[in-house]
């Protein structure tokens, strides 16, 4: 038996009038404008909107990476912990020990010419959950089983190219559950993965909130992922929340026109159940 997963400590994120500018040859551009949410231990919150209407950068400036040049305003805090005055030794300290982030892409994860044994015992090692590469290989297996994967061991032996893209994405869950973080980041974690598959890893984000009491920060432009894995929704336009509620109330009845016009859009509202 693989050895018991670190506890997640429970916490709660705290974003309040978080606004990101970027400079480019057209001007200064609102990446995230005024967003003020909150997401609470075992709740998970899913951000839903189209691409480019700042989601992403909204999820990446929690995570302290707003990308270069961007000017940020407002306050991020975990648990009481203003994470927009740390120092980069400080935030890389918070990212991954109590911030697991799952990217979009899980090659940019994943580092091609590694085993995934190796990269997850690096991970235990760099925040110091264990005492050795002994130590942590049980740590390894126990966050790919906890990430859904059926053989740990032939993955963890395994480079990234050697695995199917529903492995791949499941070993970058194991590598942001590595550490018992109790925020998970998942930045359009299912848009690569078929529909079987897709199911498969939002029904695993659910069973991590409700199971171990992790606070969940889901991007998607899906409203069938939203649907099935987030306790709440907040739509996002042109780097605002124009409306934010519960799942059913929101999509079923949504009150804003974007969110409604969203919602009437996309027929896969009615699916992933």
């Amino acid at each position: 038996m693989s050895a018991p997963a670190p506890a997640a400590a429970p916490e709660r994120l705290e974003v309040e009038n978080l606004t990101v500018t970027h400079t480019g040859d057209g001007g200064e551009v609102r990446a995230v404008d005024g967003v003020s949410l909150t997401v609470r231990p075992g709740e998970a919150l899913v951000l839903l909107g189209e691409s480019g209407s700042g989601k992403s950068t909204l999820a990446r400036t929690v995570l302290g990476l707003p990308g270069r040049g961007a000017r940020v305003r407002g306050a991020v805090r975990l648990s009481g912990t203003d994470l927009l005055g740390l120092g980069e030794r400080a935030l890389s300290d918070v990212r991954g020990r109590r911030v697991g982030y799952v990217p979009q892409d899980p090659d940019a994860g994943l580092d091609p010419l590694r085993r995934i044994g190796s990269q997850l015992t690096e991970v235990l090692l760099r925040h110091r959950i264990a005492d050795g590469r002994r130590a942590a290989r049980p740590l390894a297996l126990r966050s790919l089983e906890e990430a859904g994967v059926a053989d740990p061991e032939r993955v963890a032996c395994a480079h990234p190219h050697e695995l199917s893209g529903g492995l791949r994405q499941r070993a970058v869950i194991a590598l942001a559950l590595a550490c018992g973080p109790g925020l998970l980041i998942a930045d359009e974690p299912t848009t690569a993965l078929d529909a079987l598959v897709r199911a498969r890893v939002v029904d695993l984000f659910t069973h991590l909130v409700a199971e171990r009491g992790i606070a969940l920060l889901m991007v998607t432009h899906d409203i069938g992922v939203a649907r099935r894995a987030g306790h709440r929704v907040a739509v996002m336009r042109e780097g605002r929340i124009v409306e934010t509620g519960p799942v059913e109330q929101l999509l079923g009845a949504p009150r804003h026109p974007y969110a409604a016009a969203l919602v009437a859009a996309q027929p896969g509202a009615r699916d992933d159940r």
